[in-house]
């Protein structure tokens, strides 16, 4: 007897001919472009954009009992026609046929297949070369059995199909794509379940309506988003129109890019040229934003015109805002970019005399100093006034924050065992601060034949300035007259690099750099090969192989 067409157990169609869209079986997400469209719709309150971001992007899942905790009755797994519904609902090929699967078979539907049917209509609606055509009453059909039936879901199944049905609302792509706004029952019934499994709250006070750019500086502003990396969604946001980006929204890019160490090349061109193009109207200390991500991951832009516009604005508001004015610098100095007439106004008797009565007096002196360090190192026609010794101080006379806060992370207690019973522990010096300021994980004192020194027995600090240039003259090349040569054991841990990236930071290779140019012989360890190693004793054997290459030799173990 031929099956009437609807019911289960019939074939299951083919996907059409040509589509793009993911097939069965495979894992389906809203791209950054559909989170950008919506944060940059008509209209939407702010605790509707915090929401959106909390709920997290669909990852790959298999859609089954276990992970939906939607069992039937008697507490056995789905079988059968279950499973060949869900097959039916992947494979749907358009979104009548969507909602004739689950409107024909109601004892078969469960929950976990309302969420299979959102994720099938947004790919049938992301489809290329042309989406099918959408009928409103199929899509009504669909809301109302997914809201007659949502108060059996769990929460993660409403938070999945209200995070689906708020992606497949973009306005002004309503009407033409989707039968779900955000102001639409469907979203008024998943989000009112949600807020009913919820602990009772005082209700929130009315929040304004916003639009355009206010939606993504809201959305940019929740608290969610300054804790976790969005690289998928802030990834779009190069590809946004300028008129979108106000002065706000780009400076919390910015502060986000370098919070997380992201670094996302076409953001920071959009950035550059954002700054170039808006010269006029920024001030230093909105700049001073705007230039930080560039010298914190690293980054030196394409944009031909980026130095110029910065020393223009230097040059007009250096006198304006003194921290800022500094700020730019040390996120030009990270660069190696420093312009001569910018290092005159900061290092002028006028400009240190007026911050050194200022709140913000010993930060400016230590960016002043690390300035002065630079201008010592790298800039050999400087010929300018420089620091007077009197307002120096040391640069980093302590580990840096991040690396007290993620301690427990760091390889520095296990490599210290490890050189204490490789060397001994009158061979090395651990966290010693070497002058101008700079912080060593550990140093060694070695002959000229290449033997370890006891440190006890040497002035492990080389001389600052470097004997050979005097002041006010670079050091282009390490020199020193000291038979004993100093090498510097460097900790690269994962924090110390860009995300997903082996581009180190730029404060980290600043440090390396100077080290270098003041005469340190430097022996990076990096993390991969520090994780890679398996207890104590492999460490050892890596940290003697890698000393030996340097050609250093010692006494027996521990002596």
């Amino acid at each position: 007897m031929r099956r009437p067409r609807g019911e289960l157990g019939s074939r299951a169609p083919r996907p059409t001919e040509g589509a793009t869209c993911a097939g069965p079986g495979e894992s389906w997400s809203p791209s950054p472009n559909s989170m950008l469209r919506v944060l940059l719709a008509a209209q939407a309150s702010a605790a509707q954009l915090s929401g959106l971001l909390l709920f997290p992007p669909i990852q790959p899942f298999c859609l089954g009992p276990s992970k939906w905790g939607d069992q039937p009755p008697g507490g056995g797994p789905h079988t059968g026609p279950v499973q060949g519904l869900q097959r039916l609902l992947e494979q749907a090929r358009s979104p009548g046929e969507l909602v004739r699967w689950l409107g024909q078979n109601p004892s078969k539907v469960h929950a976990h297949h309302y969420p299979v049917a959102l994720r099938r209509l947004g790919q049938l609606l992301g489809s290329q070369p042309r989406p099918p055509p959408v009928e409103q009453t199929s899509l009504q059909d669909l809301s109302q059995l997914i809201i007659r039936n949502c108060p059996s879901f769990d929460i993660h199944t409403i938070h999945v199909c209200l995070h689906l049905a708020v992606l497949l609302g973009l306005p002004p792509l309503t009407l033409s794509l989707s039968g779900f706004p955000s102001d639409a029952p469907l979203v008024c019934a998943l989000e009112g379940e949600r807020r009913s499994r919820l602990p009772l709250k005082p209700p929130p006070p009315l929040q304004p309506v916003l639009r355009g750019g206010q939606r993504l500086e809201a959305a940019l502003s929740c608290p969610h988003f300054l804790r976790h990396p969005q690289q998928h969604l802030i990834r779009s946001l190069a590809e946004a129109r300028p008129e979108e980006l106000t002065p706000h929204v780009m400076v919390l890019l910015a502060q986000h890019l370098a919070r997380h160490r992201l670094r996302e090349p076409q953001l920071l061109e959009a950035i550059a040229h954002f700054l170039v193009v808006q010269e006029a109207q920024l001030n230093s200390k909105v700049v001073q934003k705007l230039v930080l991500p560039f010298g914190r991951l690293n980054y030196f832009p394409l944009e031909q015109q980026f130095m110029p516009c910065l020393e223009r604005i230097l040059a007009r508001e250096a006198g304006v805002a003194p921290l800022a004015t500094v700020n730019i610098l040390m996120s030009l100095c990270q660069l190696r970019c420093l312009p001569f007439r910018a290092l005159q106004f900061v290092f002028s008797p006028g400009f240190i005399n007026h911050v050194s009565g200022t709140p913000h007096a010993l930060i400016v002196r230590r960016y002043l100093s690390l300035l002065d360090t630079a201008v010592e190192l790298e800039l050999p026609g400087y010929q300018g006034p420089r620091l007077p010794r009197k307002q120096k101080v040391p640069i980093f006379p302590q580990p840096l924050i991040t690396d007290r806060a993620r301690s427990k992370y760091s390889h520095k207690d296990i490599v210290a065992e490890g050189l204490r019973q490789l060397l001994g522990e009158e061979k090395y010096r651990q966290d010693l601060t070497v002058p101008p300021g700079y912080c060593t994980d550990f140093l060694l004192c070695v002959s000229s034949s290449g033997a370890v020194l006891p440190v006890r027995t040497q002035d492990p600090f080389l001389p600052y300035p470097p004997r050979s240039c005097p002041q006010g003259q670079a050091a282009s090349q390490p020199t020193t007259q000291d038979p004993a040569q100093r090498v510097v054991l460097m900790l690269q841990e994962r924090w110390h690099f860009c995300r997903d990236s082996r581009v180190l930071l730029g404060s980290r290779a600043l440090r390396e750099r100077h080290l270098g140019l003041l005469g340190y012989q430097l022996l990076p360890l990096p993390f991969e090969e520090l994780e890679s190693q398996r207890g104590l004793h492999q460490l050892k054997s890596y940290l003697r192989q890698k000393l030996q290459t340097l050609g250093l030799h010692w006494g027996p173990e521990g002596g």
